[in-house]
């Protein structure tokens, strides 16, 4: 992912999922220039969720850009070398000197829109696929059709060599609610957006130069722990 690399049932069906996968006793609050942005982050993912946590608090995330923007896909921030970037500067290879082991949590934590998942460097440097200590991305993805899934769960044979397999139920949720199956067993998930997938979706369909930056820049104002899981 680094560069250095909606309608009652779809509300409904966000809902159930939301409800019944997985458990999340943290919180963050994302303030941005386009609005705000609630996200809650699983404790399944014990890990990536302490170390968000941890960079929240330390005021990591105040004034970084949303630096790489893909329509129907998703929108990444957390380049540390964002926040005084200048107008056209190439973004994507700002990150602290750790990595973090993937915690993937397949079939109950995939990529259905929505999701909030770490970014990393590619399979060619990174062949355990460890996360970036910084760098995250929101998904949004498409809504995809059996043929498409079909098609994508072949190209996930190739990639994973057979290790990735979409179950019924997450087929069901590309369907209705949409996401990114092809990242599926080789990002780590690990926190859903509760509140502002309208921003999200404006964010999204911004325009964007051709390195995928908005061409008008949007910045996390403050991110801001809301729950803490260590507090009662």
């Amino acid at each position: 992912m680094r560069q250095k690399v909606y309608h009652i049932m779809l509300a409904l069906a966000m809902t159930a999922i939301s409800a019944t996968a997985q458990t999340t006793t943290s919180e963050v609050l994302l303030e941005t220039t386009a609005g705000n942005i609630r996200i809650a982050l699983y404790d399944e993912t014990p890990q990536h969720r302490d170390n968000f946590l941890k960079l929240v608090k330390m005021n990591v995330y105040d004034s970084l850009l949303f630096h790489r923007v893909i329509k129907d896909f998703m929108i990444q921030s957390g380049d540390i070398n964002s926040k005084h970037a200048q107008p056209g500067q190439l973004l994507g290879t700002g990150d602290f000197d750790y990595t973090q082991e993937p915690e993937f949590r397949l079939p109950q934590l995939f990529h259905r829109r929505g999701v909030v998942a770490m970014a990393r460097e590619g399979d060619d440097v990174n062949p355990e696929m460890r996360s970036s200590a910084c760098q995250f991305y929101i998904v949004w993805g498409r809504v995809l059709d059996d043929k498409k899934l079909n098609q994508i769960q072949e190209r996930l044979d190739s990639t994973t060599q057979g290790r990735v397999k979409l179950t019924p139920e997450m087929m069901a949720t590309y369907k209705t609610v949409g996401g990114t199956p092809h990242l599926d067993g080789q990002y780590t998930v690990f926190g859903e957006v509760t509140e502002g997938m309208d921003i999200v979706d404006c964010i999204q369909q911004q325009p964007t130069d051709k390195y995928a930056r908005p061409l008008e820049d949007i910045r996390i104002l403050k991110a801001i722990v809301t729950k803490d899981y260590r507090r009662p």
